[in-house]
C-alpha cells in the first residue's frame, strides 16, 4: 500500500481510542506491520492490551494500541492506558545515576562504598563494588532479593528499606568486574546511592529530574499518588477477572509506570537529544560495550550485549544492517516492555503490555523499525528471517563423550549423556521448549530443524560450558536471537554417607515462605515463591549448588549473561523437630514440617511469621471455612496440586470450601488475631 495516513491529531481526548499517528513520509505499510503483529499478540498470545509509540527525530509518527483496558467494560487501550514497564525501568535509574555524575557528585568508577557507607558483605571484595558494575551487571552479587518486592494494591517499602541489611550476610559469585550477568539487586543498589547523594527520594528525583523537564505525567512509581484506574487491568489466564493493581516496590530495578509514548520520549533523552537532562559523555558512556570488559560467550550477533542499564547496545538484527540498536526489555509479573532506539537515526519505540512477553513486545518494536527505517532510505530492503536446513546426523568423534556429566542453568540440573550421536536428555536455554540435539560435524549438535546449535568449550576460567547458539521463532509474530553459555559442567563433589543421607530426604521436597506479606503476588501462583530441590548426591549437588555439609550448600554458577543469574544458597536448620531453610535471609518451612488444620471454629493469632500454613485433613475436607480477617491479613487456600483455590486478596471473599490434601494459609502482621469459622 502506498496511501499516507494522517498526523496523530494532538486535540484528541483521553477517553478516545488510540489512534495511529504518523508523519507524512510515513506509509501505510508501516502501521499495518505494525497493528497486524498487535492483533496476532492479542489474539494469541495472552495479551489483553497492548501499546506502542514510535518517534524519529523526537516527534511520535505512529502512536497505536490494540485490546483493552479493562475486559469487564471492554473500555479500549488509550493513548494514556499506563502499563508496568518492568525492567525497562533499569535504563531510568542508570540515567539518574549518569545525571549524578554528570553534576560531579559520584565518580561511577568509585567504590559504592564511598557513597552507601553502610553497604557491607561477608565477602570483603563487596569493597571493590563501584556503580559501574552495578549497572553493567558485573558487581559479583548474587541476583535477586525480591522479598515483599512485587505486591498486590501495597505499596510497602520494605524491599527497598531492610535490601542492606539482606546483603550483609551475603557473599559473591565472582570477582566484581569479572563477568556480567543479570543481576537486580545492583539496581537496586543504585535507587540507594541515588538517595543518598542527592538526598531525595528516588521517586521525587525522577519527578524533579526527568518527569517535570520532558513534561511526563504518566511516568510514575508506586510510591506516588495517581489515578490507578489509568492502569491496564492484568489477568491470570485463564481468569477473566481483574486482577487488583500490581506493585513492584523494587523500583530501580522495575517499579516505573508509564505509556509508550512517555517511555519513547525518555528514549529520547537516552539518545543524546536532551543534553540540559543528561550529558553527551553520559549518553555515550550507557552506550559503551560494557560486556566485553569481563568473561563473555564468544559470539556478536546475540539480543543480550550489556551496556550501562541497557540489555543490548549491538541488538539483533540491527547489526546486520550496520544499525546500532540500543535495547532493554522489561517484565513483571502481569506487566511486559521494550524499549529499542537506533542513536545513529535518532528514532526510538516503546511497546508496552498487559500479558504476554517482553520478547513479543521487542519483535514487534523490531519489525516496525525496520518497516519504518525502510520508507526512510535507511535501508534498501528487510531481510527475511532466518531459515534453515534440517539436522543431519554424521558420526560423533568417541571424544566428545568426556563432557557427559552433570551440568547446571538457571538453578537446574541436567544429567548431559550422549546416545547413538544424539545429546540425552532433550535440552532447552531456558526460554524455548526442550529439543532433540544430533551431532552434525565440527563439535557442533543441532535441533532437528537446524534453527539451533549447541557446541562445547572450556573457557580461560578453566570452567567447562555448553554453548547454546540459536533463533527462537515465536509463529505469527518472528525470531529472537540468543547466543548464550547456557549450561555449566559440575565437576564430582564426593560426600560421606550421612550427608547424602541428609540430602537425599530433601530431594523433591517443597519449602514454604513464612516471611512474604499475605498481599505478594506468590500467594496466588505459589509455584512463584516455594522452593523446591532436586538432589543428586552422586554428584554432590542440590538445584546446582555444591553441598559442603550435611545443612549447607553454595552457588558454584560462573555463567554470563543470564544462565548464571539469580543463584543461591542454601542454609538448612532445625527447630523444635522441624526443618526450616534460609535463603538469602528468607525462610521457608519444610513441607513435613507443616501442622495440620485442627482449630476449626475458633481463633488464630500471628506470632514471629508473617504466614502461618496448615495441612487439611479429611476431618474438614470439603466443608466451608469462614474467616474473618483484620485489614492487614488475609489467607489463601490450595488443593492437593498446588493449585490455587481461594486468595482473599483477589477473591475478595471470607469463605471457601476447603480441599482434601490440600494447604491453607494465614498472613498478616504480628499479633494479627484471626476468627473463624466451620461448618
Amino acid at each position: 500500500m502506498k496511501k499516507k495516513v494522517l498526523l496523530f491529531m494532538s486535540t484528541l481526548l483521553a477517553a478516545a481510542p488510540v489512534v495511529s499517528a504518523s508523519s507524512q513520509s510515513t506509509e501505510a505499510s508501516v502501521e499495518q506491520t505494525a497493528k497486524e503483529l498487535a492483533l496476532k499478540i492479542v489474539s494469541d498470545y495472552g495479551v489483553s492490551g497492548i501499546q506502542y509509540a514510535l518517534r524519529d527525530h523526537g516527534a511520535v509518527v505512529l502512536l497505536d494500541g490494540a485490546g483493552v483496558h479493562d475486559k469487564a467494560t471492554k473500555a479500549p487501550v488509550t493513548k494514556d492506558t499506563m502499563f508496568g514497564i518492568g525492567s525497562t525501568s533499569k535504563v531510568y535509574v542508570t540515567a539518574a545515576a549518569m545525571k549524578l555524575a554528570d553534576r560531579g557528585l559520584i565518580d561511577i568508577d568509585k567504590p559504592l562504598t564511598t557513597y552507601v557507607k553502610d553497604f557491607k558483605m561477608a565477602d570483603e571484595r563487596y569493597k571493590n563494588i563501584t556503580p559501574r558494575m552495578l549497572m553493567n551487571h558485573s558487581s559479583g552479587l548474587y541476583g535477586s532479593h525480591f522479598e515483599d518486592g512485587f505486591l498486590f494494591d501495597d505499596n510497602d517499602t520494605e524491599a527497598h528499606d531492610e535490601l542492606l541489611d539482606r546483603l550483609r550476610s551475603g557473599r559473591l559469585k565472582a570477582d566484581p568486574g569479572a563477568f556480567s550477568v543479570y543481576c537486580n539487586d545492583g539496581f537496586q543498589l543504585l535507587e540507594i546511592m541515588i538517595e543518598r547523594v542527592s538526598g531525595l527520594s528516588y521517586s521525587k528525583f525522577l519527578q524533579t529530574h526527568f518527569s517535570l523537564p520532558l513534561g511526563l505525567n504518566a511516568t510514575k512509581t508506586p510510591r506516588d499518588s495517581f489515578d490507578r484506574d489509568r492502569l491496564a487491568s492484568v489477568y491470570l489466564p485463564p481468569s477473566e477477572q481483574a486482577l487488583p493493581v500490581e506493585n513492584v516496590n523494587l523500583i530501580g530495578t522495575g517499579g516505573i509506570y508509564s505509556t509508550a509514548e512517555e517511555v519513547s520520549k525518555f528514549g529520547d533523552v537516552l539518545i543524546g537529544n536532551r543534553t540540559d537532562l543528561l550529558s553527551e559523555k553520559s549518553v555515550k558512556a550507557m552506550q559503551s560495550h560494557e560486556y566485553r570488559k569481563g568473561f563473555w560467550v564468544p559470539e556478536e550477533t546475540n539480543s543480550f550485549n550489556y551496556g550501562l542499564g541497557w540489555d543490548a547496545v549491538q541488538l539483533a538484527p540491527f547489526d546486520e544492517y550496520g544499525i546500532t540498536a540500543l535495547s532493554k526489555g522489561g517484565d513483571t509479573t502481569m506487566y511486559h516492555a521494550s524499549l529499542i532506539t537506533l542513536p545513529e537515526h535518532d528514532l526510538s519505540m516503546a511497546v508496552l503490555s498487559s500479558g504476554g512477553s517482553s520478547i513479543y513486545n521487542s519483535i514487534l518494536a523490531t519489525k516496525t523499525l525496520l518497516a519504518y527505517a525502510k520508507t526512510k532510505g535507511i535501508i534498501d530492503e528487510i531481510l527475511p528471517d532466518k531459515t534453515f536446513e534440517p539436522a543431519v546426523k554424521v558420526d560423533m568423534p568417541t571424544d566428545l563423550q568426556a563432557y557427559a556429566g552433570l551440568y547446571v542453568t538457571l538453578g537446574q540440573m541436567v544429567d548431559v549423556q550422549f546416545k547413538n550421536g544424539e545429546i540425552v536428555p532433550e535440552l532447552s536455554d531456558g526460554f524455548s521448549p526442550p529439543q532433540k540435539f544430533m551431532y552434525t560435524g565440527n563439535g557442533q549438535f543441532k535441533s532437528n530443524d537446524g534453527s539451533a546449535t549447541v557446541s562445547f568449550e572450556r573457557a580461560d576460567n578453566g570452567k567447562t560450558y555448553m554453548k547454546f547458539i540459536g533463533y527462537a521463532s515465536v509463529p505469527g509474530i518472528g525470531q529472537s536471537a540468543m547466543a548464550t553459555y547456557s549450561h555449566q559442567k559440575l565437576d564430582r563433589n564426593p560426600l560421606d554417607q550421612a550427608t547424602k543421607q541428609a540430602w537425599e530426604a530433601r530431594n523433591g521436597k517443597t519449602y514454604y515462605p513464612l516471611d512474604e506479606k499475605i498481599t505478594a503476588i506468590g500467594y496466588l501462583t505459589p509455584s512463584f515463591m516455594t522452593k523446591q530441590f532436586e538432589v543428586n548426591t552422586d554428584f554432590g549437588y542440590a538445584s546446582g549448588t555444591k553441598i559442603i555439609s550435611g545443612n549447607k550448600a553454595v552457588n558454584v554458577a560462573q555463567m554470563p549473561i543470564m544462565h548464571g543469574r539469580d543463584t543461591f544458597d542454601l542454609n538448612f536448620y532445625t527447630k523444635q523437630q522441624k526443618e526450616y531453610l534460609t535463603i538469602g535471609g528468607q525462610a521457608y518451612i519444610r513441607e513435613d514440617a507443616i501442622p495440620t488444620f485442627t482449630l476449626g471454629s475458633g481463633t488464630l493469632r500471628l506470632h514471629n511469621d508473617q504466614a502461618a500454613w496448615f495441612k487439611i485433613d479429611k476431618k474438614f475436607a470439603n466443608r466451608q471455612i469462614i474467616v474473618k480477617a483484620p485489614a492487614s491479613g488475609g489467607f489463601a487456600v490450595y488443593d492437593a496440586k498446588g493449585a490455587t483455590v481461594h486468595f482473599s486478596k483477589v477473591h475478595h471473599k471470607d469463605s471457601v470450601v476447603l480441599p482434601e490434601g490440600g494447604l491453607l494459609v494465614f498472613g498478616g502482621n504480628k499479633g494479627d488475631v484471626f476468627s473463624m469459622k466451620v461448618k
